[in-house]
């Protein structure tokens, strides 16, 4: 794992929302256009309050969703409402270049609709993800069937969690990106830390090239290892 261990969940969000800056700006200057796809969670939030003073080129950044979960448009629990409300009702990205998944259709539907869209993009340029307590990440739950779905979004039937009804990307996208960044935080994730270190596939582990970001209380016992070697203390 390439690990950063932050000192709590507000560090790993100033990590994660520099890391942001950096990557748009890279790739404004590299190809014109920032593709980025947001994570939902607490963690994520906070780093997207943070990027409102960005020096960031907002006209010219796409934003994409890993997941939504199957709500009317506007709900609460939505995942793209935490985003306005954090965000995007704060910067100039273009309306069009916001592209949300209209999960609100039903799982079959809009998942077809998301892949249409994502397949006229050749690569995001960074996902942010989250992961849960039980070791999944965007709404990529352990044996769901989802997992087995090659689609570049898929429907998500039986979630563990609520709503039971989603739509996330799948693995075709998120394991194609230019670069991909793992926010994690909080005592109730250590578990799952510990499990994917000694080999589990939980989905989360199933993204290759990930970078992680990792707050103390989630690292447990992986603090010593990180800090005694020298690799994975913040940078």
């Amino acid at each position: 794992m390439n690990v950063t261990i932050c000192t709590d969940a507000e560090d790993v969000a100033q990590h994660a929302a520099a890391a942001v800056e950096q990557a748009a700006a890279s790739a404004i200057a590299a190809r014109g256009l920032f593709h980025w796809v947001l994570a939902g969670g607490t963690t994520p939030k906070r780093c997207y309050e943070l990027l409102r003073e960005a020096d960031i080129d907002w006209p010219k950044v796409h934003v994409w969703f890993g997941d939504e979960r199957c709500l009317p448009a506007g709900d609460a629990e939505r995942n793209d409402r935490m985003a306005d409300e954090a965000l995007l009702n704060h910067v100039a990205i273009p309306p069009l270049q916001i592209h949300r998944i209209d999960a609100e259709s039903g799982p079959e539907v809009a998942a077809d609709h998301y892949a249409a869209l994502l397949a006229d993009v050749a690569q995001m340029d960074l996902v942010l993800l989250g992961m849960g307590e039980d070791g999944h990440t965007a709404s990529l739950f352990p044996g769901n069937s989802a997992l087995d779905d090659q689609r570049l979004a898929v429907p998500v039937y039986n979630s563990p969690k609520l709503p039971p009804e989603r739509v996330s990307m799948g693995y075709a996208v998120l394991n194609a990106a230019r670069r991909c960044l793992i926010m994690v935080a909080g005592s109730g994730k250590a578990d799952a830390i510990s499990r994917i270190r000694a080999g589990e596939k939980l989905p989360v582990a199933c993204i290759s090239g990930s970078e992680w970001l990792i707050d103390r209380h989630a690292a447990g016992e992986m603090i010593c290892t990180s800090y005694c070697s020298g690799a994975g203390s913040p940078k």
